[in-house]
Parts: C-alpha cells; structure tokens; sequence
C-alpha cells in the first residue's frame, strides 16, 4: 500500500509539473505560406497584381481562412483535452467554519485533495487524503487526518482498452476531419479567388476589345465622311456607322463598370481596402493539358477532403456502433479499497483502518435507452456505408466530368481562337472592298459585330478552359499541391 501512495504521489508531481507549464503557453492561429514568393509591385499607388500575388495576399488576408485557422485552435485544444482522459487529475477542496452556539465557539478548518485515475483498461482508481482541524474554546484542539484509496475495475460495461479509449479514439478522427475541412476551405478559397482575378483579366480584355471595336468605328466613320466628301457615298448611309459608334461607346461604359465590379469582388476576397486600384497583369495564354481518367480518379480517391471525411465517418459510426453495444451490458465491477485514519487530541492519539475487496452489480431491468442507443447506432452505421457509397459515385462523376471538360474547353477553344482570326481576316478584306466601292457600309457594320463577338467569344472560351483546370485541382483534392501551398498546421 506504501508504494502504491508514493506512486500516486509522483503523479501528483507529474499532473502539477506539465499542467502549469501548459497553462502558460497561449495558442496562436498558424498560417498557410507560399514559399519564394514575391509581393505585387505599386505604379502610381496601382498594384500590378500577377495571380500568384494574388493567392498569396489571399492566403494572408482572407477573412473565411483566417477563421478557419482560429477554430483550429479550440478543435486542437479539443483533441487535447479528450488525449488527457488518462492523465491523473487534482481536485483541492477546503474550507473553514466558525460557529458558536450557547455553550461554545468553534472553529473548523479542512483540507481535501482528491486525485483520480482512468487506466486504458477501463480501471478506476481514487486517492483523497483529508486533513481537518477543530479548535473548540471549551473543548479544545482536536486533528484528524487519513487516507482513503479506492479501486474499481469494470467487468463487462465500460471494461477493456477499446471501449475505455474510444472517446480519444474518436476524438482523434474529428481531429482529422477538422484537418481535411481546413484543407477545403483553404482550396476553395484559393480557387475562388483564382476565378475572380481572372474574371477581372476577362473585365481588362472587355475594356480592350470594346475600345477597340470603338476606334474602328470612328475610323469608318472617318472613311464614309471622305466617301460622301467624294461623291462615292450618299450622305445618309452614314447614319448606321453613326450609330454603330455611339453603340460601341455605350459598350465601353458597360466594360467599364463590370472592370470596376470585378475589381472589387477580388478585392472583397483579399481583404484589402476597395479603394484600392490594382490591375491584373498575367497574360491570357494557356497550354493544354490532357489528363489521365484513371490517374485522376486515383488521386482524387487519395486526396479529396470530402470523400476522405466520409471515410472517416463510417469508421466513426463503427466506433459508436461498438461502445452502444457495450453500455448494454450489465454494470459487473471488482471493487477494492482501503482507509487509515487518525484522530489526535490533546492527551491522546487514536489510530485505525480499513480495508475491503468484492464485486458490485447493477443490472438494468426494463430500460429501453439503451437498446434505442444502439438501434441509433447501427443505424448510423449503415447510413454511413449508404452515404459512403454516394460519396465515391459522385467523386467518380465530378472527376469524369472535370476531366471531360477539360477536353471539351480545349476545343471550345481552339474553335474560338480559328473563329476570331477568320472574323479579322474577313473584316480587313471587306473594309479593302468598301474603300474600292464594292462593299457596302452594312456589310462592314455587320462583319465588324462579327469580329466583337468571335473576339468575346476567344476571351470567354479561354477563361473557361483555366476556371476549368482549377475546378479539376479542387475535385482532384490537388489546389495545395498545384500552388506549392503548405497548410502548416
């Protein structure tokens, strides 16, 4: 029994010793990084944003990732917590009286600290010492002290190392959860913000192409006036260049104000202020890439958050499948314990203890919780094998689907950029023949809307062929990867 006390003691020492220095640590939110990363540059209080820029201010700013690293501290002090069930816990309890009554006055002092074990086995194990100190005005001092150690070894309910640790078990797979919805979030946020920088390119390109289409109507305009100057046109016909113009300016404010919208949404994504001018300076120039059916669908059976999390449900699911079961067994325990105490007075010392050993039952008659908690369970289980084969058809899908249209956006595409040069070619030839006198001013009005169309045509194919690439990385569970991205939690 001696050595039994000094052992406790030592986790006495052990309790006080790692839960003070763990007290005076203070969690602090990590970070994603990009390493070698350089920042965007200013031009006239402008920032000239490449789409790396971009990601990387996003990693540092964006408000829903920062969020998400703070819950991250509360999840891992969670785990911690249901990681610490086995260490020996302290409970200091103590208190003092004073109290006075028609023949004397009492005082009353008490200390009480009480520690308490949980094996992996299930065994529970308490040792309380208890000092008491009573100072009487007629009565005199008197001072009891002693020791009181209990065990208590489950046999059926609560027994055995995989039902006492599933709680940390299971603690452990939110834990892991929690890591792979960081990941998600982290992902989508960088493939949302990688969709608004370029729809800003797509905005810029707008601008660009609705000037453009601007400039070459005034340009006509300019060749009609010289043609009626010269007799070689009617005065009226210049009406439908005149109006083409003021059509393309009025395209050009409309680009104007959805640049401007864009530009916002990006900066609403990097957390930075809306006043702030910045322009995106990536080219628009892309190379195909073809992947793999069967590679991507491995990866994605590897690296996607959400199936892995529904992996890891099932596994959960099983878990409370196996404790259900068990908190319907009988409450049979071996039971074991002993107390000394002594009682000191001002002339005397008494002295005793106590020790005991049995088994202690609770059998539950008529109490139909328990079986409703693992009807609730096994239904859980298999829930979770329906939705786990849900979740792999529709990964299968999402990933035939991603790899599909890549293919499809390539040659959207390709179609697009042949489309736009023929437009161009058809236009200059058509202009050579109105200044010849064998075109008219609709036939160039109507190449010329040609032209804008195959030009927004090109751009929008274009864009669609990266958002593309990026959605196959995010279903692939590969965005991190793709941008050299570490999570560092």
């Amino acid at each position: 029994m001696t050595d039994l006390y000094r052992r406790l003691g030592l986790c006495f020492a052990l309790f006080f010793g790692t839960g003070l220095t763990a007290a005076a640590a203070t969690p602090t939110p990590s970070r994603a990084t990009m390493p070698g990363h350089v920042g965007a540059s200013m031009r006239d209080q402008a920032i000239d944003l490449t789409l790396s820029d971009a990601i990387y201010l996003g990693l540092r700013n964006n408000r829903a990732i920062h969020s998400a690293y703070l819950q991250r501290i509360a999840q891992k002090f969670d785990l911690r917590v249901a990681q610490d069930q086995f260490t020996p816990t302290l409970v200091l309890s103590s208190r003092y009286l004073a109290s006075r009554n028609q023949s004397d006055g009492v005082r009353q002092a008490e200390l009480t600290p009480t520690t308490t074990l949980l094996t992996e086995i299930g065994t529970r194990l308490s040792l309380s010492w208890s000092n008491q100190s009573t100072q009487a005005n007629q009565g005199g001092r008197v001072r009891n002290d002693g020791a009181n150690f209990t065990l208590i070894q489950p046999l059926l309910r609560g027994a055995g190392q995989e039902v006492a640790t599933a709680p940390m078990r299971l603690a452990r797979l939110s834990e892991q959860i929690n890591r792979l919805s960081l990941k998600a979030t982290v992902s989508r946020t960088i493939t949302d913000i990688a969709r608004a920088y370029r729809e800003l390119l797509r905005a810029q390109e707008q601008v660009r192409i609705a000037r453009d289409a601007l400039a070459r109507s005034r340009q006509l305009l300019e060749v009609n006036r010289a043609m009626i100057d010269g007799g070689r046109m009617a005065e009226f016909e210049i009406v439908q260049t005149e109006a083409d113009a003021a059509t393309q300016e009025l395209g050009v404010e409309e680009a104007s104000n959805q640049l401007d919208a864009s530009r916002l949404e990006l900066l609403r994504l990097l957390a930075l202020d809306l006043k702030t001018s910045l322009e995106a300076v990536d080219r628009l120039d892309t190379q195909r890439i073809e992947p793999d059916l069967a590679k991507a669908l491995s990866a994605a059976l590897l690296q996607q958050p959400g199936y892995l999390s529904q992996l890891i449900a099932v596994e959960q699911a099983d878990i409370n499948l196996t404790v259900a079961r068990n908190n319907r067994l009988w409450d049979l325990s071996l039971v074991g314990g002993a107390t000394q105490a002594r009682d000191r007075y001002d002339l005397h010392t008494d002295r005793r203890w106590e020790g005991y050993a049995g088994i202690q039952v609770d059998i539950p008659i008529g109490d139909l919780s328990r079986r409703q908690g693992e009807v609730r369970a096994q239904v859980d289980v298999e829930t979770q094998g329906v939705q786990l084969a849900e979740a792999r058809q529709v990964l299968e899908r999402q990933v035939s689907d991603g790899v599909r249209d890549i293919g499809t956006r390539w040659r959207q595409y390709e179609i697009a950029q042949r489309a736009q040069e023929l437009s161009q070619r058809k236009l200059d030839i058509e202009r050579e023949k109105l200044q010849a006198g064998r075109s008219s001013n609709f036939q160039v009005l109507s190449f010329e809307a040609d032209l804008r169309n195959a030009e927004n045509a090109r751009l929008n194919a274009l864009i669609a062929y990266l958002n593309a690439q990026a959605e196959l990385d995010l279903t692939l569970g590969m965005t991190l990867e793709s941008w050299d991205i570490a999570l560092n939690d």
